[in-house]
C-alpha cells in the first residue's frame, strides 16, 4: 500500500517500460520516461498534445493510472499500463470509440471533489479540513492513513515508558480492531469498495469483484455482520497479500466444522465441506476475469460455485 500513489516521475513501473504504446483507430497513444519525467502524448496523424504525467495510482500488480496537470487541474489520462498486457490500455470505464477531439481522446478533467476521494484512499494527509493539499500529501498509504494523526499517540508511547502521566494507558490512537463487524467492513470499503458506493457507482456484472468488501456483505456466511469474517480476518494491512489458498483455511475452519456428520454449534455455525477441509477459497472464492481490468479478481461473495450458473448479483 505504501506504493499505492507516487510521483509519476520515480514510478518503478514506467522507468521499467520506458516505451509504451496503443492505438485505436487514427488515435496513437503513447508514454516515454525519461529520468527525471514521462511525457504522455497522442496524435491523430494530423496533430498532437503532450504533457508531462504527474502522478502514478497503482502499484502496477493489476496495472497503474496516471494522472497530469496543466495549470491547477488535474486531467486523467486515457490510458492505463495493465500487467497482463505488459502496455497500455483505455482506462477502466473511460473507453471511447468516437471521441469529439483530439482532447477528449487524450484525457478526462478530474474535478475537485473526485481528487479529494482519489488522493484520499491512495495517499495520506492529502485532505486538510476538506481541502487538498498536494505540496504536504504523503505518497502511498502510510500507518497514518488508517490509524490517524500519530503524534499524540507518540507521546502516550513515551509516557508509558517514563514516569509521565498516562491514565489507563491510553494509547491515543484510532484502531479499526474494535470495530463492530459491519462498521469494520465499511471502514475497509471507504477506499476498496463499500456496498453503497458499487450501489450508487451503478456498476454490475462481474465489474462488482473489484470491490471485495461489497462482495463480501452479500454472500450468506456475512449473514448480518460476522466478526470471523471481517477483511483482517484474512488480510493482515501490516503485510504483502497472501497468495497461498491454504492460508485462509484457518479463518474459514473457524465457523466450518471439518468432519461430515457432526452437529453444527453456536462456536461452529457451517456443516463441514462434503469435498474437502484444506484450499477452501478456490471452490467457494472464485476468481472471475473482469474485462476492463484485463485480469482475474477474487470474487469474495463467498457461495458453491456451480459450473454455468450465472454471476450472482
Amino acid at each position: 500500500m505504501g506504493m499505492s500513489a507516487v510521483p509519476a516521475s520515480s514510478s518503478p513501473l514506467l522507468h521499467s517500460q520506458p516505451h509504451l504504446s496503443f492505438s485505436l483507430k487514427q488515435y496513437k497513444y503513447r508514454i516515454d520516461t525519461e529520468e527525471a519525467a514521462s511525457h504522455y502524448s497522442i496524435t491523430d496523424g494530423g496533430h498532437s498534445r503532450s504533457f508531462d504525467l504527474t502522478w502514478a495510482f497503482g502499484t502496477g500488480r493489476v496495472g497503474q493510472s496516471y494522472l497530469f496537470k496543466s495549470g491547477a487541474e488535474f486531467y486523467e489520462a486515457r490510458v492505463t499500463y495493465f500487467e497482463s498486457l505488459k502496455n497500455l490500455d483505455f482506462t477502466p470505464s473511460r473507453a471511447l470509440d468516437s471521441p469529439k477531439d483530439l482532447e477528449e481522446a487524450m484525457y478526462r478533467p478530474v474535478g475537485g471533489a473526485e481528487i479529494l476521494r482519489c488522493f484520499g484512499c491512495h495517499t495520506t494527509a492529502s485532505n486538510i479540513e476538506g481541502s487538498f493539499d498536494e505540496e504536504h500529501l504523503i505518497p502511498g498509504v502510510t500507518c497514518e492513513a488508517c490509524h490517524g494523526p500519530g503524534s499524540q499517540h507518540v507521546a502516550a508511547m513515551n509516557s508509558l515508558a517514563t514516569d509521565l502521566p498516562n491514565p489507563g494507558g491510553e494509547v491515543a490512537i484510532f484502531n479499526s480492531a474494535h470495530l463492530d463487524p459491519v462498521d469494520a467492513v465499511e471502514f475497509c470499503g471507504a477506499c476498496h469498495g463499500a456496498w453503497w458506493d458499487v450501489r450508487l457507482a451503478g456498476v454490475k456484472g462481474v465489474s462488482t469483484a473489484r470491490s471485495a468488501p461489497y462482495r463480501l456483505v452479500t454472500s450468506k456466511c456475512w449473514g448480518n455482520g460476522e466478526a470471523r469474517l471481517v477483511c483482517t480476518a484474512c488480510h493482515d494491512p501490516h503485510k504483502p497479500l497472501q497468495t497461498d489458498p491454504a492460508a485462509y483455511d484457518r479463518t474459514c475452519l473457524s465457523c466450518h466444522g471439518t468432519a461430515g456428520g457432526l452437529k453444527t454449534t453456536t462456536a461452529h455455525p457451517g456443516p463441514a465441506c462434503p469435498v474437502a477441509s484444506r484450499n477452501c477459497t478456490t471452490c467457494h472464492m472464485q476468481k472471475v476475469y473482469v474485462p476492463e481490468m484485463h485480469d482475474t479478481f477474487t470474487d469474495h461473495r463467498i457461495r458453491i460455485v456451480k459450473a454455468g450458473a450465472p454471476f450472482p448479483e
